[in-house]
This record gives C-alpha cells, sequence and structure tokens, in this order.
C-alpha cells in the first residue's frame, strides 16, 4: 500500500526529475527490497509490541487460556489457563506490514499471505473448540487434515496457473541440495508434491509449539534465513551466480519473510520463558503453512529440510515414537515429541529452549553453505 503510494504513484515520476531533493530522496529508497524489508520488519516489531499487553488482557477476560494435555509432563499444570490463541498477534503484525510495504500488484505475495491465513484459520478453528469444550481435543484430526490440504491445494493449484502463463511465471521443477544438474520436472504430480510439503511443515512447526518461546524463536531463525533466501533468488545477478531457478517478481517475499520475523521477535517478546501468552495452533499452523510456501514458491522446498532441521527432529521423534509402539509395543522416547523427552531426562526448559535455539542457528548457517555447494 505504502509501496503503491510512495513509489509507483508518486515517487517514479517525481524522483527522476528532481533526484537530490531530501523528499525524492527518501521516496527513491522505497522501491528497493531491502529498505522495504528492514521497514516492514520494524513495523511488525513495533505493531507487536504495542498490541501484545492489550491482547494478553483481552483473552483474559474472555477467560481463552491454555487446555493442557493430561498425558504431557506433570511441569506444564502450572501453565494452565495461560492465554492462549496469541497467533492472532503474530498474523497481524505480519499481515499488516506485508500489506503496507510490498508490491500488492504480485501473485506471489498474495499467495503467500492467503495461505498463511487460511492454514491460520483451520489453526483458529481448532483453538476455539478446545477453548469451548474445554479439553485439549480441537478438530477430528482427519477434519484438521482435510482443511490444511484444502488450503493446500489452494495454494498448488494457483502455482499450476503460474506455471500455465506466457511466459511462465512458475515452474514444477524441484531443486536437490548438493547436485547441480539434479531438477526433474514434476508435472502434474507437482501438486501432490506441493501439498505434501505444506501440510507437513504446517504440522511441523505445531508439533514443535510445547515450550515457552520454543517455536517462535526457532521459527524466526528459520523465516530469517528464507529472508535472505528470497532476496537472493528474486535478484538477477546472484541467483545466476548461485545457479538458482529465478521467476521475476520473487523477490517481493523478501518483505514478507522479514514481516515475519519481525512478527517472530514481537511475540517472543511476550512468549520468552515463562510465557505470558501461547500461539496456539492458529499461530503454529500458519506459521508452519506460510513458511513452507515461501519454500515452494522460491523453489527451495527440499533445502527447507534443512533450514528447518529443528521442526524435522521433533516431527520426526512422532512418526517414530507412534510407529515404534505399534510395531514393537516399546516407545524409543521417554514422550514424544522430541523436546519433551529432554524435560524428562531432567533438562531444564530454558535450556533445552537454549540448545535448540543454537541447533536452529547451526541448521540456518548450514543450508546458507549449500548453496554454493552444487
Amino acid at each position: 500500500m505504502l509501496y503503491l503510494l510512495l513509489w509507483k504513484s508518486v515517487g517514479a515520476e517525481i524522483v527522476p526529475r528532481f533526484p537530490d531533493l531530501p523528499l525524492q530522496v527518501l521516496l527513491n529508497v522505497t522501491r528497493y527490497n531491502t529498505f522495504r524489508t528492514a521497514a516492514a520488519s520494524l513495523t511488525a516489531l513495533a505493531i507487536s509490541l504495542m498490541l501484545g499487553p492489550w491482547m494478553i488482557r483481552r483473552l483474559r477476560d474472555f477467560q481463552i487460556g491454555q487446555v493442557i494435555r493430561h498425558e504431557g509432563p506433570e511441569s506444564h499444570r502450572a501453565k494452565a489457563g495461560t492465554p492462549t490463541m496469541g497467533g492472532l498477534l503474530i498474523l497481524s503484525s505480519a499481515f499488516i506490514p506485508t500489506l503496507l510495504w510490498a508490491d500488492l500488484e504480485n501473485a506471489y505475495v498474495w499467495i503467500a499471505m492467503l495461505a498463511m491465513l487460511g492454514f491460520g484459520a483451520v489453526g483458529f478453528v481448532d483453538d476455539y473448540l478446545k477453548i469451548v469444550r474445554r479439553s485439549h481435543h480441537g478438530l477430528i484430526p482427519r477434519y484438521k487434515l482435510g482443511g490444511q490440504a484444502l488450503v493446500a491445494l489452494g495454494v498448488g493449484g494457483a502455482l499450476l496457473l503460474l506455471a500455465d502463463q506466457n511466459p511462465p511465471l512458475y515452474n514444477t521443477r524441484v531443486i536437490f541440495p548438493f547436485f547441480k544438474n539434479l531438477i526433474p520436472d514434476l508435472g502434474v504430480l507437482y501438486l501432490p508434491f506441493a501439498m505434501f510439503v505444506l501440510v507437513s511443515w504446517s504440522n511441523a512447526v505445531n508439533l514443535t509449539d510445547g515450550l515457552d518461546g520454543l517455536a517462535i524463536s526457532t521459527f524466526g531463525i528459520a523465516a530469517a534465513t528464507f529472508t535472505a533466501l528470497a532476496y537472493v533468488t528474486g535478484h538477477a545477478q546472484l541467483a545466476a551466480y548461485l545457479d538458482l531457478v529465478r521467476f521475476p517478481g520473487t523477490g517481493e517475499l523478501t518483505i514478507f519473510c522479514g514481516a515475519m520475523v519481525g512478527a517472530s521477535l514481537g511475540f517472543l517478546w511476550y512468549n520468552s520463558f515463562p510465557a505470558e501468552i501461547f500461539m496456539g495452533d492458529v499461530g503454529s499452523l500458519a506459521l508452519g503453512g506460510a513458511l513452507a510456501t515461501v519454500s515452494v514458491l522460491i523453489k527451495q522446498e527440499l533445502l527447507l529440510v534443512i533450514v528447518g532441521g529443528v521442526f524435522v527432529m521433533e516431527a520426526a521423534s512422532v512418526v517414530i515414537q507412534v510407529a515404534s509402539f505399534k510395531l514393537t509395543g516399546k516407545r524409543v522416547f521417554k514422550m514424544s515429541p522430541l523436546h519433551h523427552h529432554f524435560e524428562l531426562s531432567g533438562w531444564s526448559e530454558p535450556k533445552i529452549i537454549a540448545r535448540f535455539l543454537i541447533l536452529a542457528v547451526i541448521f540456518a548457517l548450514f543450508s546458507l553453505t549449500t548453496l554454493k555447494l552444487r
């Protein structure tokens, strides 16, 4: 909105005529992705910090508190009643700055934002039912998965429509990290592949949301990494140098990713141990879906496995635990997801969060090195 107003409507006409005037210099910088990404991040952070106390009070007034699973760790009993559904704060803090600073004529931006809202809507229904029933059981699993699949289908369909444009604005190829020439074209099979990526990552972030600040801090690292990846992918020279698939316009996703980083930092202010508010499924499902959507838009679907290594570990621990119990009747971990295993092993909650955050940084740095190791 501000981008369209300050640059496309005004700046593009005035700057070439009066390039040295202070106002024109300010208008000129609004066309750069780097400036608008920083502006979106700071705007998201400011919105989150300002609205946080108000939202916490309102959630308490409406008695929208966290319901703790009976089979969860005993130490979590004290968290019962902590305001939840704080994901609404995250979504607002990310959505509004994107509207303000991104090019709203860009299709990639709208796909990412609508995917985030779509997954958030599924999470909202799940959270609402938990609150109404005063139970940790929300949506029936098949309905929850069906809602996520429906949103993912919409995203996949939009991608195929972009691929059918002339010239094409997308393709159905998949890039394999470490293999320069391994770029298979999945064709129509790309639709189920993209749906799997979106649904699985939405749930992976959801599974990680079990300790104060764990999911949002590790997500913030992943979102910052994709901010850099989106910028590089959208930059003609850098994309050519790194041999990346580039679609004109994907650079605008840098602004969206930057807004998610700012929103994450702002929410972490209130969600850090001991948490004053929880994000709920409305936040975790939306963030996972948004991150996965950006990854498919910039053709880094498989690199997401490395960037979000912590989320992979958490989701894998659940799969391993369930499979092992069903096949052998024995459990591999004391409790899944993985962070609960370490809790029951005697690690304090802050220590688990700090060490998982260190792992998230390591995964992020390693993922960036893979861009040249191809």
